[in-house]
């Protein structure tokens, strides 16, 4: 299956001689005036049909930070993939304008044949389908015999391969609909030497006329378009990606309630709330043990959630009784007396 049918590369050729040419850019300002006086009354946007959450591997390494010296590489990782991260959330922002009369599904995880696959945004539209790939690459690269570099000479993997990849078992998945796939460069300060009038490669500069000219050619949604939206949902699966962690146990880390402003462990508590005694800050009491069982039960879900385990979690700060007394409140009571947990 081609990547992209000739009619769609007819139509992003065209595009990217008019507003997508960087060599152009005067026409390209004309063009975005042009789509904006072709746009209809603005509607409200509608909330996207499944919102971006952050990634798993992501919150467990910043908790993990907190807890634990990382490994260098480690913290190479937890940068890259915060980094990703805000890529997204500035591109959900940046399209937030354009969301009338569409559905949106932020990070799906697909399988398709045995093999796992990732959607960063699909945008379902009257008239066709786009599946975005988003880098938030930041500095000076260069694309050269199909390859990417980050200057001076470090050879990265090709994005635009990563996209195909999607698109080809999505379009297996979805043999019926019109799927166009593009690239899309989000961080302003990103420069690509040599590119190449690629029909799916959209650079941070032709990133509003790419936008307004996907949303001046669709009108409104039908139930068809309803269901595929509820079908990707369905076919969607948690994210369960925990590789590229360093290993971590219990034991082996360090435990009390960190401060939620500066995450320092000077915590003091005074009556119903806790005193940051290095930034000053105050939290009450049940926010901050809330806060600890949360990062308790996504550190180790499969560790019975006991008094006992919670209080030394928290560094024995608080009293056996608070904290029990938080637990039923919160949680549901399973078991009897020596064998008591919640859930």
């Amino acid at each position: 299956m081609p990547f992209l049918s000739k009619s769609t590369c007819k139509m992003a050729e065209t595009d990217a001689l008019s507003s997508f040419s960087r060599e152009h850019s005067y026409v390209k300002g004309s063009y975005v005036l042009y789509l904006i006086h072709l746009l209809p009354e603005r509607k409200d946007a509608m909330p996207p049909f499944k919102s971006r959450t952050q990634p798993l591997k992501l919150t467990l390494i910043e908790m993990l930070t907190k807890r634990m010296p990382l490994p260098p590489h480690n913290q190479r990782e937890s940068a890259k993939w915060k980094k990703g991260y805000d890529g997204e959330l500035r591109f959900d922002r940046m399209i937030e304008p354009y969301e009338s009369d569409s559905h949106l599904l932020h990070d799906l995880l697909l399988q398709h044949n045995s093999t796992t696959f990732q959607i960063d945004t699909f945008m379902i539209t009257s008239e066709k389908n786009y599946l975005f790939e988003i880098k938030n690459y930041e500095g000076d690269f260069k694309y050269e015999d199909d390859k990417f570099y980050r200057l001076p000479e470090s050879e990265l993997l090709n994005p635009l391969h990563q996209l195909q990849r999607a698109h080809a078992l999505l379009a297996q998945l979805m043999p019926h609909q019109t799927i166009e796939s593009y690239l899309l460069f989000i961080n302003p300060n990103f420069t690509l030497y040599q590119a190449p009038l690629h029909p799916s490669l959209v650079l941070p500069t032709q990133l509003d006329a790419f936008l307004l000219n996907i949303q001046s050619r669709h009108g409104p949604l039908t139930a068809n378009h309803h269901r595929l939206a509820e079908h990707l949902h369905s076919l969607h699966t948690p994210d369960t990606y925990t590789s590229d962690l360093p290993t971590y146990t219990f034991d082996s880390l360090q435990k009390g309630i960190h401060c939620l402003e500066c995450s320092a462990y000077t915590l003091v508590e005074k009556g119903h709330y806790c005193h940051c005694a290095t930034c000053g800050s105050d939290e009450k009491f049940s926010s901050a043990v809330l806060r600890m069982i949360h990062e308790l039960t996504t550190l180790f879900p499969d560790k019975k959630l006991t008094t006992p385990l919670v209080y030394e979690w928290c560094g024995e700060f608080g009293s056996h009784k608070r904290i029990r007394q938080l637990l039923l409140k919160h949680f549901t009571r399973k078991g009897q007396s020596k064998w008591t947990y919640f859930e």
